[in-house]
């Protein structure tokens, strides 16, 4: 493996500093980013001697990043070590997270939601306040969750041109 620039060294540290600021664990945050710069897959030592960090904190990261679906397991003809490449595509790999952190934190909450909400219902104890409360907040887990899978099934390229139509979009539906 090759010296890192100055330049790969800062995206990835800050890479790895934002991945603590979104909960994610900054060598896991820092593994990928240095996958998702190599032009070539790299093996688990690889990224042990770029990074300076332990083994075992390389496996475990690895493992959690395959877990995500944003890196993957390769095998280099001749060499019988396990290589690991990070998704290039970052339309797709921003899909990914979005995926799994809506597994993880959103399905969850929505699921409490409906089931409080389930119980008010033989409850007396629960206000109207609260009832209503719970009801605006399952109602925008909904709306955003059915808006989200939506957008999941169109490809890369109509995204972009979406997000690229900005407040154009407003005018559009006569909004402004």
């Amino acid at each position: 493996m090759k010296t890192l620039s100055s330049v790969e060294q800062q995206f990835i540290l800050h890479w790895g500093e934002m991945g603590a600021r979104w909960g994610v664990n900054r060598t896991v945050a820092q593994i990928h980013a240095l996958l998702y710069l190599s032009p070539t897959p790299l093996a688990a030592d690889d990224i042990v001697a770029a990074l300076a960090v332990a083994r075992s904190n390389v496996s475990t990261s690895l493992k959690e990043l395959q877990g995500w679906g944003i890196v993957r397991l390769v095998h280099v003809m001749g060499d019988k070590r396990d290589y690991f490449e990070a998704q290039q595509d970052v339309w797709e790999t921003f899909r990914r997270v979005l995926d799994e952190r809506k597994k993880r934190e959103v399905d969850p909450t929505l699921a409490m939601l409906r089931q409080c909400l389930e119980q008010a219902k033989s409850d007396r104890q629960i206000g109207e306040h609260t009832e209503r409360k719970l009801r605006d907040l399952a109602g925008f887990f909904e709306a955003t969750t059915a808006w989200y899978d939506q957008l999941r099934r169109w490809p890369a390229s109509s995204l972009t041109r979406f997000v690229k139509l900005g407040d154009r979009v407003q005018k559009l539906l006569g909004l402004t």
